[in-house]
């Protein structure tokens, strides 16, 4: 039918008939002949169903592309799901990277406190180390001074004893001495 209307149209309105003048019909006629070439020529395509191949071929034109639609589709389906899985281990990513930073300042945190702590003991060690080295010091120059106060006393009190005790004084003073000891070591 549609093929029929499309005819009768054709025909109308590119009816060269309108524009000749004498017989229409006649081979002498350009516009007669030019219209029944033309109207074998359509007759042909209709013989040889070249319409309907046309058709075809755009149906089948229409199906490819459909097909290339739906596959598009698919990977475009398939494009977003992996954009969703990639997304989501970035963001898993980025979590576990922020907790080990977190981890990371809290670690140097606890070191911070860790080495302020065995710094205090170190300098606690330290000054008890100093004071220590500072009372042996001390300890030993007042021994020293005793010692030296000692020799000077010992040397002071000869002197004065040899100044003032006799011969038979000083023998009397070592048996004294002598007994003293002899009595304690025994």
């Amino acid at each position: 039918m549609r093929n029929t209307l499309a005819l009768v149209l054709t025909a109308g309105v590119a009816s060269p008939a309108l524009a000749a003048s004498g017989p229409f019909v006649s081979l002498g006629n350009t516009d007669f002949v030019v219209t029944l070439g033309f109207l074998v020529f359509i007759g042909v395509l209709f013989y040889f169903k070249v319409p309907g191949m046309i058709g075809g071929a755009l149906d089948n034109r229409a199906q490819g592309i459909q097909s290339e639609l739906d596959e598009a589709r698919a990977l475009r389906d398939e494009a977003q799901t992996l954009l969703a899985s990639f997304e989501r281990k970035q963001k898993e990513v980025q979590d576990q990277a922020a907790a080990i930073v977190a981890a990371a300042k809290d670690d140097a945190v606890l070191a911070a406190e860790q080495a302020k702590a065995d710094l205090e003991v170190s300098i606690a060690r330290r000054l008890a180390a100093a004071q220590d080295q500072i009372a042996s010091a001390e300890a030993s120059a007042v021994k020293e001074v005793r010692d030296q106060a000692i020799t000077i006393a010992i040397s002071a009190a000869n002197e004065v004893i040899a100044k003032q005790m006799t011969a038979a004084q000083g023998n009397k003073l070592i048996d004294a001495a002598i007994a003293e000891v002899d009595t304690k070591l025994h």
